[in-house]
């Protein structure tokens, strides 16, 4: 499955932000756009598979609705998690605040990027070699 794929490529390069100057406004941009680009990714993964499983929710376009309704699917999805960081990326996209950057970087290095690294690894766990043929 392309997106999954993509989904932990971007993972990899998202998963050293620590280790990045988390001072300088260009890298905390860099790392904001990373999280869009990986919470794009993971919700349309997980529209995918939840097309797979028969959920007539995979037809949404909404992310809202896919992520809500996989919570149902994925054990390690906190449905809180995902939800705010979608509500943090839509209003993060549209005005830029230094105070609101720099707390959004912290939240993807304490608990957005594990939160997606324990998808990744149930979604490797629960479908292995299928996402070949996805």
């Amino acid at each position: 499955m392309k997106k999954f794929e993509n989904y932990r490529s971007n993972l990899a390069v998202l998963t050293h932000a620590h280790e990045q100057d988390l001072e300088n406004e260009f890298i905390i941009s860099g790392i904001i756009d990373k999280f869009f680009l990986q919470l794009e990714l993971g919700w349309k993964s997980l529209k995918e598979l939840l097309a797979y499983e028969g959920a007539d929710i995979a037809r949404s376009g909404s992310p809202r609705e896919i992520i809500k309704a996989a919570y149902q699917l994925f054990d390690s999805m906190d449905e809180d998690t995902w939800l705010t960081m979608l509500s943090q990326r839509n209003n993060m996209a549209h005005i830029y605040d230094e105070a609101e950057a720099k707390a959004l970087t912290q939240a993807i290095l304490d608990k957005y990027i594990p939160a997606f690294q324990a998808l990744e690894q149930e979604i490797l766990d629960r479908y292995g070699e299928i996402l070949n043929t996805l």
